[in-house]
């Protein structure tokens, strides 16, 4: 379990002015508040939202979100109040920790007519300060990572939970690397059958094409630098839910998908991205209709790239993404990357209100709508559209 030093060393390392007093009473609070309960694996249960604080410091989040994760399940768990996190931590945490235990209490896959009103109440959590969102898809991020040690129940429960609201949600936010790891935990849970057969298949596809992706990796870095473009070229294998789900998109077998490798280029500028694109399909065939250009036409969660698919050796598909760094932070972790240390006199407003204007579209559609139906439909649609179709 990381010591309390090791938390604060970790935020100091991305934010120097981090407020090491709070951070330091915030894990004591919650190490004292959860003493004496386990987790299901026989860990402390501490354990759980110290990770939950460690996965946050990955996405260099500011001290009051660190400390907020740290605190996340002490009103809900134990006698602690709100008042009392107010009195300890101030107005901003115990806003914070309020939503957050406002969310726990959520029944998001109960019958349709609850549904509706536990999404109304989630957005409304969420729209009050994002950082809420972000606590808690990191707290059910470790939660997926453990899910082994619930009941076949929970687990089902909580996989169903993830796959259909927090993926998605975490998808909206541009926060791709989370949203593909709780759709891979939710796969493997939900639909075990097929989970084994497909990784198995990879495995064994893994073996056949041994090198590929350092053969089209090297090729590609090799071409790029003789045309004298600085990148950094990184492949890999798409992940089994996203090749999963478009075999049965595309009521396909695993033999018949073209595309399961995936190549990024980051470069130093927008223009060289165009460059480096000249050079892909200069080197090899591109595929008609794949390709998009989403540096001139961002998608609505500030992604942007360009997408392309060649022809490359052994006459394997290959997917590439062509980004700036500033692209690929935004493409990595979504919001976290636009988040700005909210500290006394730091000067400027965030755009947190341009970029989630669709909460707020979402709350004025829920009042409008004389469904409830209706609403669950159209909620339910644009998360799917927004963010798991990429």
């Amino acid at each position: 379990m990381m010591r309390q030093y090791e938390l604060t060393e970790r935020v100091l390392s991305y934010n120097p002015n981090a407020d090491e007093g709070l951070l330091n009473k915030a894990y004591v609070y919650a190490m004292k508040a959860h003493a004496g309960v386990k987790r299901n694996n026989g860990d402390p249960y501490f354990s759980h939202p110290l990770e939950v604080a460690a996965i946050l410091t990955e996405l260099k989040l500011d001290d009051a979100t660190i400390a907020t994760a740290l605190l996340h399940d002490v009103v809900e768990d134990t006698g602690v109040t709100k008042a009392e996190i107010d009195q300890t931590f101030g107005s901003e945490i115990g806003s914070l920790v309020d939503g957050l235990t406002k969310i726990m209490r959520l029944d998001l896959v109960s019958r349709k007519a609850q549904q509706v009103e536990s999404f109304r109440k989630l957005l409304i959590a969420i729209s009050s300060d994002v950082r809420v969102l972000l606590v808690k898809l990191a707290d059910r991020l470790h939660n997926m990572r453990t899910l082994q040690h619930n009941s076949p129940a929970s687990r089902q429960r909580n996989a169903e939970e993830t796959l259909e609201i927090y993926a998605p949600l975490a998808g909206r936010m541009g926060m791709q690397s989370v949203r593909e790891e709780l759709e891979d935990l939710s796969f493997k849970w939900l639909y075990p059958e097929p989970y084994e057969a497909l990784t198995a298949k990879l495995a064994e596809l893994r073996v056949r094409n041994a090198g590929i992706v350092e053969e089209i990796g090297n090729i590609l870095r090799a071409r790029l630098a003789e045309a004298g473009i600085k990148a950094e070229v990184s492949g890999r294998e798409k992940k089994p839910y996203a090749i999963w789900r478009k075999m049965q998109n595309k009521q396909i077998s695993l033999e018949q998908l073209s595309d399961i490798y995936g190549f990024r280029v980051i470069v130093d500028s927008s223009d060289t991205c165009y460059r480096a694109l000249g050079v892909a399909h200069s080197t090899w065939r591109s595929v008609p209709g794949r390709f998009k250009d989403y540096i001139s036409t961002p998608k609505q969660n500030n992604y942007q790239s360009i997408h392309t698919t060649v022809v490359g050796p052994r006459h394997q598909w290959v997917e590439l993404q062509i980004r700036t760094r500033d692209m690929d932070q935004i493409a990595e972790y979504g919001v976290a990357a636009h988040w700005r240390y909210k500290q006394p006199g730091a000067g400027g407003e965030t755009d947190d209100g341009q970029r989630f204007a669709w909460l707020r579209q979402m709350l004025e559609w829920q009042q409008q709508l004389q469904d409830p139906q209706e609403f669950l439909r159209i909620l339910q649609g644009y998360l799917d559209f927004a963010g798991i179709l990429r």
